[in-house]
């Protein structure tokens, strides 16, 4: 079609995201992760299917923004003290799965003639886990923000660190031969290390300062489009400066934002309003995985391809528990990290690649390692939905050192969200909106012995309860984030104090969040009054009903009624504005 190539990116979004639209919505359909039928759509869409092509460098861009947003919500949830607090696993662990992984993948790859140089670059590209499938999985699995979350997302950022040491060092020390340079190596490492410490500190140090500034200055307008755009450009903006004068990748770059997002007291409305771009990128990373496989490349490479499966579903699981077993974690945390890092992802395609273009193995490698990662992809939802199963078995017929410390059941009640809500709080009430109606229902609540939970948009309000040792939440009721970080999901009640909040938009989120919620609402009209009523809101108060009640009883007295006749009219009333 005339001028298709100015269009380009306009095509391969709308055909990338139809087609994962039409498989994933099947693959749901079937009981199958969606990410099936994303990573289907890439086949369906890819140059090695007839039909409609998409753009392959442009669906690969939006790809990795995807990563970006994606690491950037990852950052915003996970503050550094969590990150400490899984340190010695996360690190000894990571590492120590690593060098299994790669060790085993040189004596496999030996057997199809490839070198031990060559097995040990093509074992640290497999030992690395995909960010987008773990989260992912974790998120679906109501684990991101448990003590397994926590080791494996500490896992992932230690891998992430060890891939961009070897990006930045691998070219310095392969020769385009394959061969290894003799000198070059200790000032290339020095020098990244030293980048990315410079990153660290400037990151979180100084835009600790700046940056919540900024969102300050940006929220106090009260104007939401500016907050959003302001969110995704410093996920953007950040990670793309972490690339260009830092060398290291976007990914870690967003990530670090995130967390220094996640330390102020913007965490749960940055996140509310990243998460809807950040959720569509997401799905194009997964049909531009699909878009580089080859199905003909099975014919010839599959005994590669199988081998490259195997190491990644069975012996970096196995490398994983090893390690997690040997610092005595509980089993089922154990079994549950092992499983989520059983795949592999976006860095994996990129050390592979470097390989090929060194000359230490040919194409056939990725012709493995692609149908392997989609492959993996697919069943690690499958998998870690039977870890409950497995470890029932293994506590009945394991050694009994395996199974000595079980792990009792998580749920994201067993990590706090950043310290802004007291967790097992009894009685939990959410309030939105601290106007008069809000600060009195507060006080009353307090008084009563009960914590009440504060939503609030004015993010000078927020500061001054939390300065005061009260929990609120900067954001709007109206996303089911910002309700999360209120801790909606343990409340008794939720209450609507103003009439400014759109209720019936609320109403429905807050059951998605919490389909047993008990809510109070106050509406200024009483025609919203009765389509509130019929969502299920268990009590409205109307300003038009109080005041239609209250000037009839005024002038009814004024008239000379007697108490029966007014008592009786406005029972009358009462009825009729029901």
């Amino acid at each position: 079609m005339s001028g298709t190539h100015e269009v380009t990116l306009i095509l391969t979004l709308a055909g990338g995201l139809s087609a994962a639209l039409v498989l994933g919505f099947i693959t749901q359909k079937l009981h199958l992760s969606p990410l099936v039928g994303y990573l289907l759509a890439g086949v369906l869409v890819g140059p090695h299917s007839p039909g409609f092509v998409a753009d392959a460098a442009t669906a690969a861009q939006c790809a990795e923004i995807g990563v970006i947003l994606l690491m950037f919500g990852v950052g915003l949830h996970f503050h550094l003290k969590d990150l400490l607090a899984v340190r010695n696993i996360a690190v000894a662990g990571a590492v120590a799965q690593i060098g299994l992984t790669t060790v085993a993948s040189m004596g496999i790859l030996s057997l199809f003639g490839f070198s031990l140089l060559a097995g040990a670059v093509f074992g640290m590209s497999v030992s690395v886990a995909s960010t987008v499938v773990l989260t992912r999985v974790l998120s679906d699995n109501h684990a991101l923000h448990t003590r397994t979350g926590h080791v494996a997302l500490g896992w992932l950022v230690v891998e992430d660190l060890f891939t961009i040491l070897l990006l930045v060092l691998l070219p310095a020390v392969l020769t385009p031969e394959g061969g290894v340079s003799g000198g070059g190596f200790w000032s290339a490492l020095g020098l990244t290390l030293l980048k990315l410490a410079a990153l660290s500190v400037f990151t979180l140090l100084v835009g600790q300062k700046l940056i919540p500034l900024f969102l300050g200055y940006v929220a106090r307008t009260g104007t939401r489009d500016l907050f959003t755009l302001a969110v995704i450009a410093l996920a953007l903006g950040i990670a793309v400066a972490a690339a260009l004068f830092f060398d290291a990748s976007m990914a870690l770059g967003a990530f670090l934002a995130g967390m220094v997002v996640g330390q102020s007291d913007f965490s749960a409305r940055a996140a509310a309003e990243a998460l809807p771009l950040r959720d569509a990128f997401a799905v194009l990373f997964f049909v531009s995985v699909g878009m580089l496989f080859d199905p003909a490349a099975l014919l010839s490479d599959w005994p590669l391809m199988l081998a490259t499966l195997g190491i990644i579903i069975v012996v970096k699981p196995l490398a994983a528990l090893l390690m997690t077993t040997l610092f005595r974690k509980p089993l089922r945390l154990s079994l549950s990290v092992a499983v989520a890092l059983g795949q592999i992802g976006e860095f994996s395609f990129i050390l592979a690649a470097m390989g090929i273009s060194h000359g230490l193995f040919g194409p056939e490698v990725n012709n493995a390692i692609i149908p392997a990662a989609m492959i993996s992809i697919t069943l690690n939802p499958l998998l870690y939905r039977r870890i409950d199963g497995a470890v029932r078995w293994l506590e009945r017929h394991g050694p009994a050192w395996l199974s000595r410390s079980p792990l009792p059941r998580l749920s994201a009640e067993a990590v706090g969200a950043g310290g802004t809500v007291e967790e097992n709080e009894p009685h939990r009430v959410v309030v939105v909106g601290y106007g008069p109606v809000g600060r009195n229902l507060c006080r009353i609540l307090r008084d009563s012995g009960i914590t009440p939970v504060v939503v609030e948009n004015n993010i000078d309000t927020v500061r001054k309860l939390r300065a005061d040792g009260k929990p609120a939440v900067h954001g709007d009721a109206a996303q089911a984030e910002v309700l999360r970080e209120a801790g909606l999901e343990r409340a008794e009640a939720l209450l609507l104090t103003t009439p400014s909040i759109p209720a019936r938009e609320v109403t429905p989120i807050a059951r998605s969040v919490n389909s047993g919620i008990r809510i109070l609402a106050n509406t200024a009209f009483l025609s919203e009054a009765r389509a509130l009523r019929k969502l299920g809101v268990a009590e409205v108060f109307s300003g038009e009903r109080e005041v239609a009640l209250a000037m009839s009883e005024f002038l009814l007295h004024d008239l000379g009624a007697t108490d029966a006749h007014a008592q009786s009219e406005l029972q009358r009333l009462r009825e009729e504005l029901e």
